[in-house]
């Protein structure tokens, strides 16, 4: 079996490390990026299956790097879940606006993160 590509863009660390631990641990093939922009050139050398993607990020923020994402025919079909701590109405109704598949907000639950991944790589 061919293991599914996710790529996480989350800019502290200490979470990035985290999340790709669980996610390797599941079985993904997992790609961590600090930035925004270092998430486009990723997604353009490598099209991930997944997008695990924070909004709050350096230079090009997440709701911008997910409108590029949904914008581009090459890679509007891959699914972006948004992981944030940006809470409010506003901010979900934002990441609705630009394409986000998933909405999920911090802290998290992994059980949480795993499951809704596996909903959309099944």
């Amino acid at each position: 079996m061919v293991k599914k590509k996710i790529l996480i863009v989350e800019d502290e660390e200490s979470l990035l490390k985290l999340e790709s631990i669980l996610l390797t641990s599941k079985g993904y093939d997992v790609r961590g990026v600090l930035n925004g922009q270092l998430a486009l050139d990723a997604i353009r050398e490598e099209r991930p299956d997944l997008v695990l993607l924070d909004i709050m990020l350096p230079e090009i923020d997440g709701f911008e790097v997910c409108q590029r994402i949904k914008e581009n025919p090459e890679t509007k079909s891959i699914p972006v879940i948004m992981l944030t701590a940006k809470k409010s109405r506003e901010d979900m109704a934002r990441g609705e606006k630009v394409g986000a598949d998933w909405y999920i907000t911090k802290p998290f639950k992994s059980v949480m993160v795993i499951e809704t991944i596996q909903r959309f790589l099944s």
